[in-house]
């Protein structure tokens, strides 16, 4: 009998970001795309971060024959464009997107919600409104996953709303040494270990805009974080009845140990076929 396959077809990831290119990749799976930095109704991204981070968590590999494909190449993303053509936003057009899951999450099916962005901002108050934010989102039952930031190798550097004390936080399981060491590392604020878990983000191939279909190269925790909302989709289409409690938990669970200090690898480096196995 053939082992059943999951692409996290049926799950919605609500990807913030720069916005996101209808690369072949993605077929018809872009469900919906909002733009609360120009109101712009068609997908676009003038960046590229977004289109890339999209292609990581849900491209299939279409237009390379396969080689770059998604951790979910079946899931529905959801493309909320909340920073600018040079990757810069606002802590106001986060705040809608928040708002806006919290009043459509249910129409697009959304379980998961991708941030590979964050503030470089130190204001404890700027920080503490998009942390209120990711943290309404995990209290309406969403899997909120966000990057630890590439602000390393200091001590207290994960930007938030990573540094959330709810949410999954991802780091980079090959930008945590050396002269690559920029993966954002813990404690938080509130003297939370962070980030949870690590995952590959150094020099990632995935999907960038234009024609013909093109595939580009990126690094940082930005890369890292959509495999493990990937990952998450696929298992929820697996177990669709988890609560984003009980998927953090089986996260925990599905990592191998790098030998490395807790706010530096978190639980440790993501083993996708332990989690598929729980």
């Amino acid at each position: 009998m053939r082992k059943k396959v999951y692409t996290g077809k049926g799950i919605g990831v609500a990807v913030l970001d720069t916005g996101i290119f209808p690369h072949i990749d993605f077929g018809s799976r872009i469900r919906a795309f909002c733009d609360f930095t120009k109101g712009k109704t068609g997908p676009y991204d003038d960046n590229g971060h977004g289109t890339h981070v999209s292609g990581i968590l849900g491209g299939d590999g279409a237009a390379s024959d396969g080689r770059y494909k998604g951790a979910a190449p079946g899931c529905s993303i959801i493309a909320l464009k909340v920073l600018d053509r040079f990757g810069n936003g606002s802590r106001e057009d986060v705040l809608r997107a928040f708002r806006w899951i919290v009043n459509f999450g249910q129409i697009y099916n959304i379980r998961v919600v991708n941030i590979s962005v964050g503030t470089t901002s130190r204001s404890r108050n700027e920080q503490q409104d998009l942390l209120r934010g990711v943290d309404e989102l995990w209290d309406q039952g969403l899997v909120v996953v966000a990057a630890a930031g590439n602000q390393g190798p200091g001590s207290g550097t994960v930007t938030a709303p990573g540094s959330s004390r709810k949410i999954i936080t991802v780091g980079s399981s090959d930008m945590l040494q050396g002269n690559k060491a920029v993966s954002g590392r813990g404690p938080t604020f509130e003297c939370v270990c962070k980030p949870d878990l690590v995952a590959p983000g150094n020099r990632i191939t995935a999907c960038t805009p234009g024609y013909p279909y093109s595939y580009g190269i990126k690094s940082g925790t930005s890369m890292s974080t959509p495999r493990i909302s990937g990952a998450i989709a696929c298992l929820l289409e697996k177990e669709p009845q988890l609560s984003n409690v009980e998927v953090k938990m089986l996260l925990k669970e599905s990592t191998d140990d790098m030998g490395l200090p807790r706010n530096q690898q978190g639980w440790g480096k993501f083993n996708c076929e332990k989690l598929m196995k729980c």
